[in-house]
């Protein structure tokens, strides 16, 4: 247990003297994307921390590279130019003579077994929790498809089917979803999106910085069109009870839950019946990822007696996205957001990228923010494409920087410069004070990582303003997986006094965030940090109540690691390494509610 004014945690893991910009390139190098540059180099953007055992030995190395798919001739010439000892670079290499070669049948190669083993390598603790929203190659193949688009016998179609419905849908053309699937027909989706965006990218660069066109990557069937492809598929299916493989929770759409403060249209809907087991009080509000794999939401949901979860985009306030569901026992009439407003597009959330921005990005909201960022290699490589493009940028170049530019949330900060968003951006986009994270003595990384993974202050806040006209005069919160402590500024800012908080987060960092928060805003009541959710027991709990009287609110949202659909190895849902600590909140929840049934 950590208490308020007890020592300061321990940070020594904390790298002190990391520059931002090789933060920036230590992301890692995951293969996602590539844009090959005059010099041939290839800028592999990662999205988490990659690791690499290959040893010092030629032969070792030789193996290694064997074993993920690539020739011997390939790799002895990568080793001799990078030398043996930096296996990213040769593996960068690799990858680079993969995109260009030509094969011997005039098609494009897909090297799925060299996918596979980058993915193994992936530590996917840096990942945000939602970041299976932003582009098309982090969306399962189901999450691709809005419900007016799935056929009714979607699950019943053949895989390679299924494939090609959702690459179309994601705006790939029905020719290159059909090629990509032929030549890599046991691939998941994420690696035939790349296979595709190697192959447009190989085409553009040999626009922009090769005297001859290479043949064509792959051979385009005409006769195939998206419209009959999806009409194919549109068959009626009888209806039947629903099995074990239905869904039985469906995300909105739009995804405004029981109304959001402008938007769409707001429900009618004012009151709900809840379960006699899940009224008041505690108070319980759990949030996590909306695009969570089949059949969680309805786990989830039957862990809190079955209470329906309300799925809401933070896009209807803010100027950034970000689909969650949320549980909770709040009441849902006379809600209100907290004032000021904040800014609803990208332009008048940053209004000094308006003068730089081009007329074919149309993007007016960002795309979810993750926990890592683009790095300064792809800004410039991006910056040198477009300065060969000219002043009349062709579609394939404009899809190339739409891509990258919506998948890593980047701005326009000059002519043809664009760049990731600064930490006090994301924190001013997500609800939070300005240098806010600073507050924890962290790195640059860090902070990305730690707001990645917090709430949106705006949306958590409208569902809570209700609580204002409950508890005038202060409230008492469990927060469990507090992070940096969302909950508690979103409480904050709505004006209820914050009497005793009791705070459990593993993050020292966070801890720390949290601490520091506190003592800035003179907070007048009591703050109790504990690490470990799993330590948590009912003795510490219940001496805690007594001393206060109970708590008012139990809040938290717990890891979304193994939900998350950008998570290619592990997403194993609630019974993954870190979604499985879900299972503490009910726990917990249950030890709060008889603890307090004894105290009446």
């Amino acid at each position: 247990m950590v208490l308020f004014h007890g020592e300061v945690d321990d940070i020594d893991d904390i790298d002190w003297d990391t520059e931002d910009e090789l933060e920036i390139q230590n992301i890692g190098s995951s293969s996602c994307s590539t844009l090959v540059t005059s010099n041939t180099q290839t800028a592999i953007i990662s999205n988490g921390e990659a690791s690499s055992s290959a040893s010092s030995s030629n032969s070792k190395l030789l193996q290694h590279f064997l074993g993920m798919g690539f020739s011997d001739k390939l790799i002895i010439k990568a080793i001799e130019e990078n030398g043996e000892d930096n296996p990213e670079s040769i593996l960068e290499t690799l990858l680079t003579y993969s995109a260009l070669e030509e094969p011997q049948d005039g098609n494009f190669s897909c090297h799925t077994n060299s996918h596979q083993q980058q993915q193994e390598n992936v530590n996917y603790d840096d990942f945000s929790s939602d970041y299976d929203e932003t582009i098309p190659n982090e969306l399962s193949e189901f999450d691709s498809l809005s419900d007016d688009e799935i056929p009714e016998n979607y699950e019943s179609l053949p895989k390679h089917e299924k494939t090609l419905l959702s690459l179309t849908k994601m705006g790939y053309s029905v020719e290159e979803a059909s090629a990509a699937v032929e030549r890599c027909p046991d691939a998941p989706i994420g690696d035939l999106t790349d296979f595709i965006d190697v192959a447009r990218l190989a085409k553009t660069e040999a626009e922009f910085f090769e005297e001859e066109k290479p043949k064509p990557l792959f051979t385009l069937n005409p006769k195939l069109k998206r419209k009959k492809l999806l009409e194919t598929y549109k068959t009626k299916k009888q209806k039947g009870q629903l099995t074990e493989e239905d869904d039985l929770i469906r995300l909105p759409n739009p995804m405004i839950g029981f109304g959001v403060p402008s938007g769409p249209t707001t429900p009618t809907l004012t009151l709900r019946t809840l379960p006699h087991a899940a009224k008041p009080p505690p108070y319980i509000y759990y949030e996590n990822v909306a695009l969570a794999p089949k059949g969680v939401w309805d786990t989830i949901s039957r862990f809190f007696d079955d209470i329906q979860p309300e799925f809401v985009d933070s896009k209807f306030f803010c100027a950034t996205a970000r689909k969650r569901g949320y549980i909770h026992t709040l009441p849902i009439k006379n809600r209100y957001p907290i004032l000021p407003l904040p800014a609803m597009t990208i332009q008048e959330a940053l209004p000094l990228t308006k003068r730089w921005w081009p007329e074919w990005d149309k993007r007016t909201k960002l795309n979810c923010l993750q926990t890592v960022y683009g790095s300064a290699k792809l800004t410039e490589r991006i910056r040198k494409v477009l300065e060969k493009a000219g002043e009349n940028v062709p579609e394939d170049v404009q899809k190339y920087v739409m891509y990258e530019s919506r998948k890593w949330n980047l701005v326009w900060v000059g002519k043809n410069k664009l760049a990731p968003l600064e930490p006090d951006e994301v924190e001013m986009l997500l609800g939070f004070p300005r240098n806010h994270t600073r507050g924890g003595g962290i790195s640059r990384t860090d902070r990305y990582k730690s707001l990645g993974n917090s709430f949106q202050v705006d949306t958590v806040a409208y569902h809570l303003s209700v609580l204002k006209d409950l508890f005038p005069n202060g409230i008492n919160v469990l927060s469990l997986f507090s992070g940096i402590g969302g909950a508690e500024v979103a409480l904050h800012r709505l004006g209820i006094p914050l009497k005793n908080v009791v705070s459990v987060e593993l993050s020292a960092a966070n801890r720390d965030i949290v601490r520091s928060w506190w003592e800035q805003t003179n907070q007048k009541g009591n703050l109790v940090h504990f690490a470990d959710v799993q330590q948590l027991n009912a003795d510490t709990l219940e001496k805690l109540m007594r001393s206060f009287g109970g708590f008012d609110l139990v809040i938290g949202g717990s890891p979304c690691n193994n939900l998350a659909g950008g998570n290619r190895v592990s997403r194993d849902g609630l019974e993954g390494e870190h979604s499985s600590l879900f299972h503490e909140f009910p726990r917990i929840l249950d030890l709060v509610r008889c603890i307090m049934n004894g105290m009446r």
